[in-house]
């Protein structure tokens, strides 16, 4: 832990250092922002494809080809769930959460894209519609669907608490990209990425930048939608600390689970392309 108080003294001009007012660091005003109309246009005749029951403190995957839509839905009570995503053709390519984190903000909402690692730092999934939008950032800076926290695992879990368990998202997430590629769940783990924690109502605390969780405002029937820029596979899992608002990792939280329906439009939105890796090209 880092000291409580400073252990230097401020210099004369601190305040002024302070006063420095900031600057964003990817200005995204150059990309193109996604034509919504259109997007949810296309959800007109769509035909429900798939409909997946994600079990509390367990993971699955799906397929989720491009120009489709999927939902994430809380079905029962308050629940978060962590996602990850891949492309389906080549799942090095997988959610990038940092540089999402960057180019829209530490938490997500309707219109913002969830963005592929380098080298490739593609969109690989458009946000259509967030039924939790109305919740904003709250008095104590927490916000939902954050990209701010990674997921709960067995290693930090043990590093805290000593103790050993089965059922964090990173294990689940593991076990359920094992049971989708044949392979033994060792050679799955470095498939495993930092998620979009979808319903999560997280935020940094003032006084110590710390990183928190309270009790996330989701309630059965509230969604988040995802347009597939790409063809994908998803996986999600059903996180151990229910609603998160006392703890995680942990068999003691009430937990509830997750539904994900997979949707098939008549025709994709107009305009509509899947988008090209990123074209720079590492001079060698």
């Amino acid at each position: 832990m880092k000291p409580t108080a400073p252990q230097h003294r401020k210099p004369e001009d601190g305040d002024a250092r302070r006063a420095v007012r900031p600057v964003v660091c990817y200005p995204v005003n150059s990309l193109s922002p996604p034509d919504l109309a259109q997007y949810r246009a296309a959800r007109q005749g769509w035909r429900l494809h798939q409909r997946l029951t994600i079990a509390p403190r367990t993971a699955e995957c799906f397929q989720l080809p491009a120009g489709w839509f999927c939902r994430i839905v809380s079905i029962e009570g308050p629940q978060v769930g962590d996602l990850n995503l891949w492309s389906a053709t080549n799942p090095e390519e997988r959610f990038f959460s940092g540089k999402t984190r960057a180019l829209h903000g530490t938490h997500l909402s309707t219109g913002d894209r969830l963005w592929s690692n380098l080298p490739y730092l593609r969109p690989m999934a458009t946000i259509t519609e967030d039924t939790l939008d109305w919740y904003g950032f709250d008095a104590d800076g927490g916000s939902v669907h954050d990209v701010i926290g990674t997921r709960c695992d067995p290693y930090t879990h043990r590093l805290l608490s000593g103790g050993d368990y089965h059922y964090c998202c990173h294990s689940n997430l593991t076990r359920a990209f094992a049971r989708l590629r044949g392979v033994p769940e060792q050679q799955a783990e470095p498939f495993i990425h930092d998620v979009l924690n979808v319903f999560m109502c997280t935020g940094f605390l003032k006084d110590t930048g710390q990183y928190f969780m309270k009790a996330s405002p989701v309630r059965p029937g509230d969604y988040l939608e995802l347009f597939a820029e790409i063809d994908l596979i998803g996986a999600l899992s059903a996180c151990p600390g229910g609603d998160c608002g006392s703890e995680h990792s942990s068999d003691a939280a009430r937990c509830h689970p997750l539904q994900v329906d997979i949707y098939q439009p008549t025709s994709p939105p107009e305009g509509w392309r899947q988008p090209e890796r990123n074209g720079f090209v590492m001079a060698g």
